[in-house]
């Protein structure tokens, strides 16, 4: 969301560049929901029993009298454009003021929040925004944190939805009061929406700003669509898994309980992920209209415009988990193959190295990689619509005449490659270029192996990441 940041409005509000928001839509992930059911569940459906090996910290089931308030003492609003010294419009161009007033940020009276954006006679935008007054969410030593959501977006589509843009996310603790240190404390975006469409976005923010390891002020995202029924039509439950119990430490996002993007510790450096992880975070929900995300898919609001669409609010609940319990993995895997996949994060290798490398984001690359090295990644999930296109992040010292393929064979080193390139000397072993390549159609969820194969025995390439494309 970005929309708290202390810097600038024109920066965390256009974290998603025109190019780069278009590509997101485009390569939208095509995932089934596994639980498409969730939109035919009552709007006020209790919030889910905690599974075996979690606790419940935290749970507003918005159960309260038609046309009152939110519960504060779980809830604070915000208020105005502008946290006090804050950056002007929350940080991202919006164009509302914030209000607690029970036309903006009501119950419903059967179980729901409903965060409501009015337009007044002048044309001025009014809407809601409140957060949690605890500041400690996170998950304990070797655990995990899982905060989520059953929520139906405004439901209101087209030109008449221009401007809209609900969201579900979380900012780190130092930054109340601070309102000047975004994106270094950390954001966790679990969903955002905008112009009514039909998908759900996911990002975590973290580094510095402009650029940094974490593509600021894009941050590390993804997204997918709302299936069964849209994300406007009905309800559905936006999620996320803090898991410490993992090497390397992970952020998971879900939709209906479908992992749809990951980010791990090792796509930064350690700084970087310490900074935005080694403290507590709090919840937010708010209705924006205008900024830079919907500036990126054509703007708003404008005269065509229609207020008074709420985003619905079933409950808003935080589990805890000590390690050695949780939920089923998810069916879809645990690797987003349209994300960036980290070649150091293999699940198997042979002959394969690592090294620190001087790429941006830092981190560390595959080295050292000859004829009959392999690196193996799981569970990595194409969703429906198919990957036509790899590219990879590479780097080759290799003597003159010294090159070789880096191949991508699914399920098996024994599967003929559905695709590959050639590198050769890029310039040094450190001199990185990301090079391309037509794979044959994939869908659904596979092993992928990366395989490196040369005429002859000498290093020919280092990896620093790959990802797939449609």
């Amino acid at each position: 969301m970005s929309r708290s940041s202390g810097i600038p409005s024109a920066a965390p509000g256009g974290r998603r560049p025109l190019r780069r928001a278009l590509v997101a839509v485009i390569g939208t992930l095509g995932l089934a929901a596994a639980a498409a059911t969730a939109a035919t569940l009552p709007a006020n459906a209790s919030a889910p029993t905690p599974p075996s090996g979690w606790t419940q910290v935290f749970l507003d089931d918005f159960d309260g009298a038609a046309g009152s308030g939110v519960n504060t003492s779980n809830w604070q609003y915000d208020t105005g454009t502008s946290y006090p010294g804050g950056a002007p419009n929350w940080g991202t161009g919006e164009v509302e003021t914030m209000t607690s007033s029970t036309s903006n940020v009501a119950l419903d009276g059967s179980g729901n929040l409903l965060i409501t954006p009015r337009r007044d006679a002048s044309g001025q935008w009014t809407s809601g925004r409140i957060e949690t007054r605890r500041t400690d969410f996170q998950p304990p030593s070797g655990g995990k944190l899982r905060v989520q959501a059953r929520i139906q977006l405004p439901n209101v589509t087209g030109a008449a939805a221009k401007g809209y843009w609900p969201a579900f996310w979380m900012l780190g603790a130092p930054f109340r009061g601070n309102y000047q240190n975004w994106p270094a404390v950390g954001e966790l975006d679990i969903m955002e929406n905008v112009q009514g469409l039909n998908t759900a976005w996911a990002t975590m923010h973290c580094g510095t700003n402009p650029g940094g390891p974490c593509n600021e002020t894009s941050g590390i995202g993804g997204s997918t669509p709302c299936a069964g029924t849209t994300c406007q039509a009905g309800f559905h439950t936006y999620s996320m898994e803090w898991d410490r119990s993992t090497s390397p430490e992970e952020v998971r996002f879900y939709l209906d309980g479908v992992n749809f993007h990951t980010v791990r510790a090792n796509q930064v450096d350690a700084t970087t992920w310490a900074n935005a992880t080694n403290h507590g975070y709090f919840v937010i929900l708010n209705v924006a209209m205008g900024g830079g995300f919907p500036g990126a898919f054509g703007g708003g609001p404008d005269g065509g415009t229609e207020p008074g669409h709420p985003m619905v609010v079933d409950y808003v609940q935080v589990l805890q988990s000590s390690g050695g319990g949780g939920t089923t993995p998810p069916p879809s895997g645990s690797r987003d193959a349209y994300g960036t996949l980290q070649a150091e994060s293999y699940d198997s290798q042979s002959g394969v190295g690592t090294e620190t490398t001087s790429d941006t984001g830092g981190g560390q690359n595959l080295s050292s990689l000859a004829n009959g090295d392999w690196a193996l990644y799981k569970g990595v999930n194409f969703g429906s619509t198919a990957a036509r296109q790899f590219s990879a992040r590479v780097a080759s010292g290799a003597a003159g005449g010294v090159s070789g393929l880096v191949e991508v064979r699914l399920d098996s080193r024994s599967n003929a490659p559905v695709g590959s390139f050639a590198v050769a000397n890029t310039g040094g072993w450190q001199s990185w270029r990301t090079l391309p390549a037509n794979i044959s159609s994939v869908t659904g969820t596979h092993d992928v192996y990366l395989t490196f194969t040369s005429g002859q025995p000498a290093d020919f390439v280092n990896v620093n990441w790959f990802t797939f494309g449609h």
